[in-house]
Protein backbone atom coordinates (compact mmCIF):
# COMPACT_ATOMS: atom_id res chain seq x y z
CA UNK A 1 0.00 0.00 0.00
CA UNK A 2 0.87 3.55 -0.61
CA UNK A 3 2.14 6.23 1.02
CA UNK A 4 -0.85 8.45 -0.46
CA UNK A 5 -3.71 5.70 1.03
CA UNK A 6 -2.16 5.55 4.74
CA UNK A 7 -2.86 9.51 4.74
CA UNK A 8 -6.50 8.44 3.57
CA UNK A 9 -7.28 6.14 6.03
CA UNK A 10 -5.60 8.62 8.95
CA UNK A 11 -8.28 10.93 7.52
CA UNK A 12 -10.40 8.20 8.50
CA UNK A 13 -9.52 7.48 11.78
CA UNK A 14 -9.74 11.44 12.73
CA UNK A 15 -12.99 11.47 12.10
CA UNK A 16 -14.68 7.95 12.23
CA UNK A 17 -17.41 6.75 10.20
CA UNK A 18 -19.63 4.24 9.95
CA UNK A 19 -19.55 2.27 6.39
CA UNK A 20 -21.55 -0.43 5.38
CA UNK A 21 -20.48 -3.49 3.85
CA UNK A 22 -23.50 -5.25 1.72
CA UNK A 23 -21.57 -8.49 0.46
CA UNK A 24 -21.26 -10.21 4.08
CA UNK A 25 -21.12 -13.41 2.92
CA UNK A 26 -17.91 -13.22 0.48
CA UNK A 27 -14.72 -13.92 2.21
CA UNK A 28 -12.36 -10.69 0.46
CA UNK A 29 -15.53 -8.92 2.90
CA UNK A 30 -15.04 -10.74 5.59
CA UNK A 31 -11.24 -10.47 5.54
CA UNK A 32 -11.79 -6.41 4.94
CA UNK A 33 -14.15 -5.65 7.49
CA UNK A 34 -11.35 -7.48 10.01
CA UNK A 35 -8.57 -5.60 8.54
CA UNK A 36 -10.81 -1.98 9.08
CA UNK A 37 -11.45 -2.93 12.95
CA UNK A 38 -8.20 -3.73 13.66
CA UNK A 39 -6.90 -0.48 11.65
CA UNK A 40 -9.51 1.67 13.44
CA UNK A 41 -10.37 2.96 10.33
CA UNK A 42 -14.15 3.48 10.95
CA UNK A 43 -16.92 1.49 12.31
CA UNK A 44 -18.07 -1.15 9.83
CA UNK A 45 -21.11 -2.75 9.49
CA UNK A 46 -21.60 -6.54 7.45
CA UNK A 47 -24.79 -7.46 5.65
CA UNK A 48 -25.65 -11.15 5.44
CA UNK A 49 -27.04 -14.91 7.51
CA UNK A 50 -24.64 -14.63 10.49
CA UNK A 51 -24.07 -18.15 10.71
CA UNK A 52 -23.03 -18.22 7.20
CA UNK A 53 -20.77 -15.50 8.04
CA UNK A 54 -19.57 -16.42 10.74
CA UNK A 55 -18.55 -20.02 8.53
CA UNK A 56 -16.95 -18.72 5.87
CA UNK A 57 -14.96 -16.28 8.22
CA UNK A 58 -13.46 -19.23 9.65
CA UNK A 59 -10.71 -18.25 11.80
CA UNK A 60 -10.86 -14.80 10.84
CA UNK A 61 -12.27 -12.40 13.90
CA UNK A 62 -15.29 -10.48 13.47
CA UNK A 63 -14.72 -8.99 16.66
CA UNK A 64 -16.01 -5.35 16.58
CA UNK A 65 -17.77 -6.12 13.49
CA UNK A 66 -21.54 -5.19 13.71
CA UNK A 67 -23.48 -8.48 11.73
CA UNK A 68 -27.01 -7.62 10.59
CA UNK A 69 -28.80 -9.59 8.81
CA UNK A 70 -32.05 -8.16 6.44
CA UNK A 71 -33.59 -11.12 6.34
CA UNK A 72 -34.64 -10.64 10.08
CA UNK A 73 -33.88 -7.02 10.92
CA UNK A 74 -36.71 -5.83 12.95
CA UNK A 75 -35.91 -2.38 10.75
CA UNK A 76 -36.91 -4.33 7.56
CA UNK A 77 -40.23 -3.32 7.82
CA UNK A 78 -39.51 -0.36 8.19
CA UNK A 79 -37.39 0.35 5.37
CA UNK A 80 -40.03 -1.26 3.37
CA UNK A 81 -42.71 0.87 3.91
CA UNK A 82 -40.14 4.44 3.27
CA UNK A 83 -39.34 2.33 -0.17
CA UNK A 84 -42.59 1.91 -0.60
CA UNK A 85 -43.40 5.59 -0.21
CA UNK A 86 -40.74 6.43 -2.48
CA UNK A 87 -41.23 4.26 -5.09
CA UNK A 88 -45.42 3.51 -5.27
CA UNK A 89 -45.96 6.14 -8.11
CA UNK A 90 -43.95 3.86 -10.16
CA UNK A 91 -46.34 1.18 -9.58
CA UNK A 92 -43.85 -0.04 -6.29
CA UNK A 93 -46.29 -2.40 -4.01
CA UNK A 94 -45.96 -2.98 -0.47
CA UNK A 95 -45.25 -6.42 -0.17
CA UNK A 96 -42.42 -6.05 -3.56
CA UNK A 97 -41.31 -3.38 -1.11
CA UNK A 98 -40.57 -5.72 1.45
CA UNK A 99 -38.93 -8.23 -0.19
CA UNK A 100 -36.62 -5.80 -1.95
CA UNK A 101 -35.57 -4.22 1.22
CA UNK A 102 -34.45 -8.15 2.37
CA UNK A 103 -31.81 -7.55 -0.27
CA UNK A 104 -28.38 -6.31 1.32
CA UNK A 105 -28.10 -3.47 -1.67
CA UNK A 106 -30.53 -1.86 -0.77
CA UNK A 107 -31.11 -2.56 3.10
CA UNK A 108 -27.80 -0.97 2.92
CA UNK A 109 -28.73 1.82 1.31
CA UNK A 110 -31.60 2.88 2.84
CA UNK A 111 -29.41 2.35 5.75
CA UNK A 112 -27.32 4.86 4.91
CA UNK A 113 -30.54 7.27 3.68
CA UNK A 114 -31.52 7.16 7.36
CA UNK A 115 -28.21 7.92 8.14
CA UNK A 116 -27.75 4.79 10.08
CA UNK A 117 -24.35 4.06 8.64
CA UNK A 118 -22.38 7.21 6.32
CA UNK A 119 -22.03 5.26 3.28
CA UNK A 120 -21.73 1.74 1.79
CA UNK A 121 -19.38 -0.22 0.03
CA UNK A 122 -19.78 -3.15 -2.91
CA UNK A 123 -19.18 -4.71 -5.75
CA UNK A 124 -16.81 -7.67 -4.48
CA UNK A 125 -19.56 -10.02 -6.06
CA UNK A 126 -22.33 -7.50 -7.97
CA UNK A 127 -21.79 -6.05 -10.87
CA UNK A 128 -22.41 -1.96 -11.04
CA UNK A 129 -25.39 -1.60 -12.28
CA UNK A 130 -26.73 -3.96 -9.54
CA UNK A 131 -24.54 -1.74 -6.79
CA UNK A 132 -25.78 1.68 -8.03
CA UNK A 133 -29.38 0.98 -9.06
CA UNK A 134 -30.48 1.46 -4.84
CA UNK A 135 -28.64 4.20 -4.67
CA UNK A 136 -30.42 5.97 -7.72
CA UNK A 137 -33.75 4.60 -6.66
CA UNK A 138 -33.36 5.27 -2.87
CA UNK A 139 -30.77 8.48 -2.26
CA UNK A 140 -30.87 10.16 -5.99
CA UNK A 141 -28.49 12.47 -7.17
CA UNK A 142 -26.55 15.41 -4.83
CA UNK A 143 -27.84 18.80 -4.78
CA UNK A 144 -26.95 20.73 -7.72
CA UNK A 145 -25.24 17.90 -9.40
CA UNK A 146 -26.74 16.27 -12.86
CA UNK A 147 -24.83 13.72 -13.01
CA UNK A 148 -23.58 10.42 -11.49
CA UNK A 149 -20.19 9.19 -12.19
CA UNK A 150 -17.37 7.24 -11.30
CA UNK A 151 -13.76 7.62 -11.36
CA UNK A 152 -10.72 5.46 -10.16
CA UNK A 153 -8.34 6.95 -8.19
CA UNK A 154 -4.61 5.92 -9.46
CA UNK A 155 -1.51 6.35 -7.04
CA UNK A 156 1.46 5.08 -9.64
CA UNK A 157 4.77 3.99 -7.87
CA UNK A 158 7.75 6.59 -8.72
CA UNK A 159 5.67 7.99 -11.01
CA UNK A 160 7.09 12.37 -11.72
CA UNK A 161 3.58 13.20 -13.18
CA UNK A 162 0.37 13.76 -11.98
CA UNK A 163 0.20 14.76 -8.18
CA UNK A 164 3.39 13.13 -6.76
CA UNK A 165 1.95 10.21 -9.30
CA UNK A 166 -1.52 10.24 -8.11
CA UNK A 167 -4.22 11.28 -10.23
CA UNK A 168 -8.26 10.72 -10.81
CA UNK A 169 -9.11 9.22 -14.10
CA UNK A 170 -12.42 9.98 -14.92
CA UNK A 171 -15.20 8.28 -16.23
CA UNK A 172 -13.86 4.67 -15.68
CA UNK A 173 -16.58 3.08 -14.48
CA UNK A 174 -20.18 3.96 -15.16
CA UNK A 175 -20.93 6.59 -17.91
CA UNK A 176 -20.55 4.80 -21.25
CA UNK A 177 -20.96 7.46 -24.17
CA UNK A 178 -21.58 10.45 -22.32
CA UNK A 179 -22.23 13.38 -24.86
CA UNK A 180 -20.32 16.94 -24.26
CA UNK A 181 -22.57 18.10 -21.58
CA UNK A 182 -22.37 15.29 -19.31
CA UNK A 183 -18.65 14.95 -20.14
CA UNK A 184 -18.05 18.33 -18.84
CA UNK A 185 -20.00 17.39 -15.54
CA UNK A 186 -18.02 14.54 -15.16
CA UNK A 187 -15.47 17.33 -15.43
CA UNK A 188 -16.37 19.05 -12.96
CA UNK A 189 -16.89 16.31 -10.18
CA UNK A 190 -14.10 15.04 -10.69
CA UNK A 191 -11.66 18.28 -9.68
CA UNK A 192 -13.96 18.41 -6.80
CA UNK A 193 -13.35 14.63 -6.11
CA UNK A 194 -9.69 15.01 -6.63
CA UNK A 195 -9.24 18.25 -4.26
CA UNK A 196 -11.60 16.88 -1.26
CA UNK A 197 -9.26 13.19 -1.38
CA UNK A 198 -5.84 14.11 -2.61
CA UNK A 199 -5.97 18.19 -0.76
CA UNK A 200 -4.47 19.44 -3.72
CA UNK A 201 -5.57 21.34 -6.75
CA UNK A 202 -6.79 20.04 -9.36
CA UNK A 203 -5.68 20.22 -12.54
CA UNK A 204 -8.06 18.95 -15.38
CA UNK A 205 -7.03 17.60 -18.78
CA UNK A 206 -10.03 16.75 -21.83
CA UNK A 207 -8.36 14.23 -23.58
CA UNK A 208 -8.69 13.16 -26.62
CA UNK A 209 -6.53 11.92 -29.96
CA UNK A 210 -6.14 15.33 -30.99
CA UNK A 211 -4.24 18.98 -29.11
CA UNK A 212 -5.60 22.26 -29.88
CA UNK A 213 -7.46 20.95 -33.18
CA UNK A 214 -4.42 19.26 -34.58
CA UNK A 215 -7.04 16.51 -35.96
CA UNK A 216 -10.42 17.41 -36.72
CA UNK A 217 -13.48 15.07 -36.25
CA UNK A 218 -16.84 14.57 -34.32
CA UNK A 219 -14.88 12.69 -31.94
CA UNK A 220 -12.74 15.92 -31.74
CA UNK A 221 -15.42 18.49 -31.13
CA UNK A 222 -17.14 16.69 -28.36
CA UNK A 223 -14.15 17.28 -26.39
CA UNK A 224 -13.70 20.76 -27.66
CA UNK A 225 -17.69 21.27 -26.57
CA UNK A 226 -16.96 19.73 -22.89
CA UNK A 227 -14.18 21.81 -22.61
CA UNK A 228 -16.01 25.05 -23.37
CA UNK A 229 -18.86 24.15 -21.11
CA UNK A 230 -16.78 22.90 -18.11
CA UNK A 231 -15.09 26.24 -18.60
CA UNK A 232 -18.48 28.51 -18.62
CA UNK A 233 -20.11 26.51 -15.81
CA UNK A 234 -17.18 26.93 -13.50
CA UNK A 235 -14.16 29.39 -14.57
CA UNK A 236 -12.74 28.65 -11.32
CA UNK A 237 -11.31 25.25 -11.95
CA UNK A 238 -8.03 25.04 -13.93
CA UNK A 239 -9.14 22.95 -16.98
CA UNK A 240 -8.32 22.67 -20.65
CA UNK A 241 -8.73 20.64 -23.53
CA UNK A 242 -8.74 18.88 -25.55
CA UNK A 243 -5.69 17.34 -25.02
CA UNK A 244 -3.60 14.19 -26.10
CA UNK A 245 -2.98 12.38 -23.04
CA UNK A 246 1.21 13.11 -23.36
CA UNK A 247 0.02 16.68 -23.91
CA UNK A 248 -1.60 16.60 -20.81
CA UNK A 249 0.81 15.04 -17.83
CA UNK A 250 4.24 15.64 -20.03
CA UNK A 251 5.80 19.21 -19.29
CA UNK A 252 7.93 19.47 -22.14
CA UNK A 253 5.61 17.95 -24.68
CA UNK A 254 2.51 20.14 -22.92
CA UNK A 255 4.61 23.27 -23.61
CA UNK A 256 5.52 22.09 -27.15
CA UNK A 257 1.86 21.21 -28.63
CA UNK A 258 -0.31 23.69 -25.82
CA UNK A 259 1.86 26.79 -25.76
CA UNK A 260 -0.06 29.42 -23.16
CA UNK A 261 -2.16 26.42 -21.53
CA UNK A 262 -2.13 26.70 -17.41
CA UNK A 263 -2.28 22.90 -17.21
CA UNK A 264 -0.69 21.23 -19.95
CA UNK A 265 1.72 18.92 -18.86
CA UNK A 266 0.78 19.03 -15.09
CA UNK A 267 -2.75 17.57 -15.95
CA UNK A 268 -3.59 15.30 -12.24
CA UNK A 269 -7.24 14.37 -13.49
CA UNK A 270 -7.75 13.12 -16.92
CA UNK A 271 -11.33 13.06 -18.27
CA UNK A 272 -12.25 10.47 -20.90
CA UNK A 273 -14.22 10.87 -24.07
CA UNK A 274 -16.13 7.77 -22.99
CA UNK A 275 -15.58 4.20 -21.10
CA UNK A 276 -14.32 2.44 -23.63
CA UNK A 277 -11.22 4.68 -23.44
CA UNK A 278 -11.74 5.40 -19.61
CA UNK A 279 -11.97 1.69 -18.63
CA UNK A 280 -8.97 0.35 -20.91
CA UNK A 281 -6.71 3.16 -19.76
CA UNK A 282 -6.98 2.75 -16.07
CA UNK A 283 -6.37 -0.98 -16.50
CA UNK A 284 -3.21 0.18 -18.72
CA UNK A 285 -1.84 1.74 -16.03
CA UNK A 286 -2.73 -0.35 -13.08
CA UNK A 287 -1.51 -3.44 -15.06
CA UNK A 288 1.59 -2.21 -16.73
CA UNK A 289 2.59 0.80 -14.03
CA UNK A 290 1.40 -1.82 -11.24
CA UNK A 291 -0.38 1.71 -9.90
CA UNK A 292 -2.83 0.93 -7.07
CA UNK A 293 -6.54 1.38 -8.80
CA UNK A 294 -9.24 2.24 -6.01
CA UNK A 295 -12.83 2.71 -7.38
CA UNK A 296 -14.75 3.03 -9.03
CA UNK A 297 -15.69 5.38 -6.85
CA UNK A 298 -18.96 7.47 -7.36
CA UNK A 299 -19.79 10.97 -7.76
CA UNK A 300 -22.81 12.97 -8.17
CA UNK A 301 -24.41 10.62 -5.32
CA UNK A 302 -26.27 12.08 -2.35
CA UNK A 303 -24.51 10.17 0.03
CA UNK A 304 -21.81 8.38 -0.75
CA UNK A 305 -21.71 4.81 -1.98
CA UNK A 306 -18.97 2.81 -4.32
CA UNK A 307 -18.29 0.23 -6.16
CA UNK A 308 -15.66 -1.98 -6.21
CA UNK A 309 -14.05 -4.12 -9.07
CA UNK A 310 -15.06 -7.89 -8.95
CA UNK A 311 -11.35 -8.74 -9.22
CA UNK A 312 -10.73 -6.63 -6.13
CA UNK A 313 -8.36 -7.86 -3.16
CA UNK A 314 -9.25 -7.21 0.79
CA UNK A 315 -6.70 -4.95 1.01
CA UNK A 316 -8.82 -3.07 -1.86
CA UNK A 317 -11.94 -3.00 -0.20
CA UNK A 318 -10.13 -1.42 2.55
CA UNK A 319 -8.84 1.34 0.75
CA UNK A 320 -12.22 1.93 -0.88
CA UNK A 321 -13.90 1.80 2.50
CA UNK A 322 -11.12 4.64 3.63
CA UNK A 323 -12.36 7.00 0.85
CA UNK A 324 -15.99 6.37 0.88
CA UNK A 325 -14.72 7.52 4.95
CA UNK A 326 -13.81 10.84 3.53
CA UNK A 327 -15.86 11.33 1.54
CA UNK A 328 -18.53 11.52 4.13
CA UNK A 329 -16.47 13.70 6.17
CA UNK A 330 -16.16 15.77 2.94
CA UNK A 331 -20.07 15.93 2.49
CA UNK A 332 -20.68 17.14 6.34
CA UNK A 333 -18.85 19.85 5.22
Amino acid sequence: MSAFIDTIKDKARSDKRKIVLAEGEELRTIKAANMIVEEGICDVVILGNEENIKKIAGDISLNGVEIIDPEKSDLTKDFANTFYEMRKAKGMTEEVAYETMKNPLYYGVMMVEKDLADGMVAGAVNSTANVLRPSLQILKTAPGTKLVSAFFLMVVPNCEYGENGIFVFADSGLCENPDADAVSEIAISSAKSFSDLVGAEAKVAMLSYSTYGSAKSELVEKMQLATKLAKEKRPDIKLDGELQLDAAIVPSVGKSKAPGSDIAGEANVLVFPDLNAGNIGYKLVQRLAKAEAYGPVTQGIKKPVNDLSRGCTAEDIVGVVAITCVQAQMRNK
